[in-house]
């Protein structure tokens, strides 16, 4: 089971944007990696086409999910993530501060 979800607000742990915060756009969960709004900008090289003109476009590359850390909405910091039981329902809580996280 995956701990992230599209828009949650996550944290980059090892690479070039060590430190950076953003939400989530994508996850790929059978390569296990997830695509971060503003994050791992790299330069695609188009061709033109009869649509769209060619050259070179900026975009968003996956980053690993081992990469990736949630980030509380409570406390604010990044923090493990720990499925607990209610009824029926399995939800995300944070492990330092026990928050449920939506």
């Amino acid at each position: 089971m995956l701990k992230l979800k599209k828009k949650d607000t996550v944290v980059v742990l090892a690479g070039k944007d060590k430190g950076k915060k953003g939400e989530v756009r994508e996850i790929m969960a059978g390569k296990m990696k997830v695509v971060v709004t503003g994050i791992n900008i790299v330069s695609k090289h188009k061709k033109a086409s009869k649509d769209k003109p060619g050259g070179i476009h900026k975009v968003e590359a996956p980053l690993s999910i081992s990469n990736v850390q949630l980030v509380c909405p409570k406390c604010g910091k990044p923090a493990r993530v720990k499925i607990t039981i209610q009824g029926k329902d399995k939800l995300r809580a944070c492990k330092k501060c026990g928050e449920v996280i939506i």
